[in-house]
């Protein structure tokens, strides 16, 4: 397995940038790579990405929901991955956001990408767009308030 942890300070408080994270549909928009993804309960995700020209589809399940402080997932097929997203409060308007993923890469091609740092460099990229994204905003596209 392999560890990755990213962070990025945003200009928006705590609150606006946990209620936009909780907006899966929307990842695309800031998520290089990721073609789509589907809510398909509240704690369950279908993912469609393409990389280096290679599609995959796996779904995900949110395995713990805590407003303004943290989403954590797991995949249930496909790319074996598992993650938390959690939130911290800087002040009235400012917030900071963390990613620590684990994740097993599954082909060769996986392997030398992960060994290569691309998939560490795609998740701090991933990270300095949700802040853009957002900040460009000023506020969120929706909210889910409820706790898993």
């Amino acid at each position: 397995m392999s560890h990755i942890e990213e962070s990025v300070e945003v200009d928006v408080p705590v609150t606006t940038a946990y209620n936009q994270w909780t907006q899966f549909e929307e990842f695309p928009h800031f998520m290089d790579g990721v073609e789509r993804v589907d809510q398909l309960t509240p704690t369950s995700t279908h993912w469609v990405t393409k990389i280096a020209g290679v599609e995959r589809e796996f779904d995900a399940d949110i395995t713990e929901q805590i407003p303004d402080e943290r989403v954590a997932w797991t995949s249930v097929n496909g790319p074996k991955q598992a993650g938390v997203v959690t939130f911290h409060r800087l002040d009235d308007r400012r917030s900071k956001v963390m990613l620590q993923l684990e994740y097993a890469p599954e082909f060769f091609a996986d392997t030398v990408a992960d060994k290569l740092g691309l998939v560490r460099r795609t998740a701090k990229g991933d990270m300095e767009r949700f802040k853009k994204f957002i900040e460009e905003r000023g506020a969120e596209s929706g909210a889910w308030r409820g706790e898993v």
